[in-house]
């Protein structure tokens, strides 16, 4: 585990999202909990339950991304779930308890790539010998001794192996032959939407089932790949994998709940009041602590984080009963985005939206330059627009630089001039009509 300091992590969240200190600050803190329960005694370490959070903001302003960051940065499992797609138990729908078998899926999948990734050197030299079987077929000529024949063998196998390592034979052919289990009955065994049942099926009674050998003709350089990845998923112990993912998923796994104010009962006590109330009931004992059964054997849910997060325009946390209220001890505000928000949005980030943009145009060699007035211009403009629509926050950046660039990116290869500057007039020119026009924006941007 990661061992970070909260300033440290505080620092790396700043890389990708602007403003917010008070959220970032709550989640550098819950994660460094973490690893600061891994040095207590083991007596203690079970008693220490983790600060879940619950973030309070408006679309768009970074309540996903910090999550997202976090998760990355602690190198854990991560979810992200809608409260609002639950459904209480006993009606058709996502079950609350799924949440966590997806997080272990994610966790399985983490850990088989480190395992691969482990045995990588071993898999590349197996996978290079079964390679050199293939573009060496036969025996040599029986003319020759048995003696000869070896030594020539051995002799063309070295000269073929120094050709591939050069990448001389990558465009050259060879045959190889995959398998695939063949389930006649998958579909029927399959409902609709019920992809994780089918996995579980197919897991399950795989044995059963014949595998289908299928050639294939490739270039050498892609049959490399097939099989080094073929042997790296032989060599990787699959047993020691779910171990480690469950054993991932139970000490430093995230999961955030996005739309908890979907879910939180106001005033009343009939219909959808009921229902709401029923999956904060059902997701309570998932967030204090429980076994949840899952494909790979039961999962303990008393250390996993919880991030929580909504908008709370008609709602307000202390709607939520109050057990679950209980088990979200640290609540955030996250602010507003306003139109020097923007500005930095649009500049500062490493992954800054202009930025991508740039990029995305220089592969058809176009050398794109946002002046400092375009950019506060596309900053007023995301403003003014959520002033008088829905306010979606950053987000709305997305949809005006789409719009902008909409023609740019459209004849990109077909432009002859290899730098383009844009300026405030420019940014203007293609969404001033739309600014102006109320119900355009609302569509539009």
């Amino acid at each position: 585990m990661n061992n970070f300091t909260p300033r440290e992590i505080v620092s790396e969240l700043d890389r990708y999202i602007v403003g917010q200190k008070d959220a970032k600050r709550a989640v550098a803190v819950a994660l460094r909990n973490r690893w600061r329960r891994q040095q207590v005694p083991a007596e203690l370490r079970e008693e220490i339950a983790p600060k879940n959070i619950i973030m309070i903001g408006p679309t768009g302003v970074g309540k996903t991304e910090i999550a997202r960051r976090l998760a990355k940065l602690a190198q854990a499992p991560f979810v992200k779930v809608e409260a609002s797609k639950f459904t209480e138990v006993g009606y058709v729908g996502r079950d609350v308890e799924s949440m966590v078998r997806d997080l272990v899926e994610l966790a399985i999948i983490m850990v088989k790539e480190e395992e691969a990734q482990a045995v990588r050197v071993k898999a590349e030299d197996l996978g290079e010998e079964r390679l050199l079987d293939l573009l060496l077929p036969g025996e040599a000529s029986s003319v020759a001794s048995q003696g000869d024949q070896l030594e020539s063998r051995e002799s063309t196998r070295d000269k073929l192996r120094k050709l591939l390592r050069r990448g001389d034979l990558n465009e050259r052919y060879v045959e190889i032959e995959t398998q695939e289990l063949k389930m006649p009955m998958m579909d029927i065994l399959t409902p609709p939407g019920n992809e994780e049942m089918g996995s579980s099926i197919k897991e399950m009674f795989g044995n059963l089932f014949p595998k289908k050998t299928k050639r294939r003709r490739v270039k050498v350089a892609e049959a490399r790949q097939i099989l080094v990845d073929s042997e790296a998923e032989k060599l990787v112990d699959m047993e020691k994998v779910h171990t480690l993912a469950k054993e991932r998923t139970e000490q430093s796994g995230i999961i955030f709940i996005d739309e908890i104010d979907k879910i939180a009962s106001r005033e009343g006590g009939h219909g959808p009041e009921i229902s709401r109330e029923g999956v904060q009931r059902d997701i309570l004992p998932i967030v204090e602590g429980s076994t949840v059964n899952t494909k790979y054997g039961p999962v303990k849910t008393d250390h996993i984080l919880f991030i929580a997060a909504g908008a709370f325009h008609v709602s307000k946390p202390s709607d939520l009963i109050p057990e679950l209220q209980g088990r979200f001890p640290i609540r955030v505000e996250l602010e507003s985005l306003g139109e020097d928000d923007f500005v930095r949005i649009l500049t500062e980030p490493k992954n800054a939206l202009l930025r991508q943009y740039e990029a995305l145009l220089r592969t058809e060699g176009i050398e794109l330059i946002f002046t400092s007035s375009a950019v506060h211009e596309l900053a007023r403009t995301a403003a003014t627009v959520n002033e008088r629509t829905e306010n979606i926050g950053a987000r709305r950046l997305h949809t005006i630089m789409e719009k902008l660039l909409e023609d740019l990116s459209f004849d990109a290869p077909e432009i002859r001039e290899r730098s383009i500057e844009i300026d405030a007039d420019y940014v203007a020119e293609r969404l001033g009509a739309i600014v102006k026009d109320e119900d355009l924006s609302r569509y539009i941007l």
